[in-house]
């Protein structure tokens, strides 16, 4: 008797969905070569990196026969100074995509489920189905609340059970672009009951300027079943390198380390990230720069007539209505990638990263042109 070769991989895998990128980016690079492609789908930083990145890459280039140190020592030196946190209580990841991966492993299975909002990052559910957790979905909130498709914290809170064993939020949130507040995000904490491990992913942490906001890294000591992500991917510039962090108190670090595959952050990535977090002047212009341009390009949609959710992200969640695949593929025609959200369940949005005037610039006469095309009857 012969067997196909998914037969023989667990139920959990074959039922596994990979994480979908959006479009194929490189082959839209080929295909707009001449004029170039305007990419505003990833979430990438367009002010890049620290120039000092380039100096800190250079001094790696003479050891590529070296394995990078297994244990990232200098960088989590630096990030404990950073965030006045423990080293102890800092576990490295090939991105935070990788961590969040390892904390599926670490606190998910059949009998220990994730609960998650809708229309939250698209992650969370792999890291569960590929150890075959349960997921239970919480409502979030309606369109019409001040946070739009936001996380509903009493929504979650009712849907923890007795088997659930994590909780996973993104703070701003992606897609959406919400955000909780200080005292949202602690009342929030303080309620989750002792069986559940709570993740806080704060991979745009550092584009937030409502002032009312507060990062969970300051509220470590205080909840040990906290876990608390980051990454360099974005205000950072350093996508290209995956370099994330996971911070929490040490013993629930301990057991990420368990799962931490070795060397996972090569020496150009470790020596790229230390550079970047030294330069705190970079991060605070990017800030910046981003905010006001978000601000812009927000305002200049609405006056197009479309409805773009509050943001304290590199991003815009806009409403595009029943013709967005159509408008999706007029952009994408005219060399403007953006990133579809049929995926999440926001079949008429588009995601935008907020980019420099001049893309968004070029993104509005694309945009103008498209709508021209397509009609009026978009929202």
């Amino acid at each position: 008797m012969s067997f196909g070769v998914e037969s023989l991989a667990r139920e959990a895998v074959r039922r596994l969905k990979p994480y979908d990128p959006g479009h194929d980016i490189v082959a839209l690079r080929e295909q707009h070569a001449e004029h170039g492609l305007l990419e505003l789908g990833g979430n990438e930083s367009h002010w890049g990196a620290s120039g000092d990145v380039e100096i800190a890459l250079a001094a790696t280039m003479t050891d590529l026969c070296r394995y990078p140190d297994p244990l990232g020592t200098r960088l989590k030196r630096a990030l404990a100074a950073h965030y006045d946190h423990p080293s102890a209580g800092i576990v490295l990841g090939n991105g935070s995509h990788e961590l969040l991966m390892q904390i599926g492993q670490a606190f998910l299975g059949p009998d220990a489920g994730l609960v998650v909002s809708r229309y939250a990052f698209a992650v969370y559910p792999i890291a569960a189905a590929a150890v075959g957790a349960p997921v239970t979905v919480a409502p979030a909130l309606p369109a019409d609340a001040e946070m739009a498709l936001g996380h509903d914290p009493e929504a979650m809170l009712a849907a923890i059970g007795p088997d659930t064993r994590l909780v996973c939020l993104a703070n701003p949130n992606n897609p959406t672009g919400t955000w909780w507040r200080a005292a949202q995000l602690e009342d929030f904490l303080a309620r989750l009951p002792r069986h559940v491990v709570c993740v806080v992913d704060e991979a745009y942490a550092e584009y937030v300027t409502d002032p009312a906001w507060r990062s969970a890294i300051e509220l470590l000591p205080r909840f040990p079943r906290l876990l608390v992500t980051r990454t360099f991917s974005k205000i950072h510039g350093l996508a290209a390198l995956r370099v994330g962090v996971a911070l929490a108190a040490p013993s629930l670090v301990g057991l990420i380390e368990r799962l931490r595959e070795s060397f996972n952050v090569n020496q150009m990535g470790l020596a790229a990230a230390e550079a970047a977090l030294a330069d705190r002047a970079h991060v605070d212009r990017v800030c910046q720069a981003n905010a006001e341009q978000r601000d812009r390009l927000a305002a200049a949609l609405r006056l197009r007539g479309l409805s773009v959710g509050p943001t304290q992200g590199n991003f815009l969640l806009v409403r595009f209505g029943p013709r967005c695949a159509e408008i999706d593929a007029g952009l994408l025609r005219q060399g403007v990638v953006v990133r579809p959200m049929r995926g999440y369940g926001l079949a008429e949005h588009l995601r935008i990263t907020v980019g420099r005037p001049e893309d968004s610039e070029r993104l509005l006469t694309a945009l103008d042109a498209v709508l021209a095309t397509v009609g009026p009857d978009t929202v």
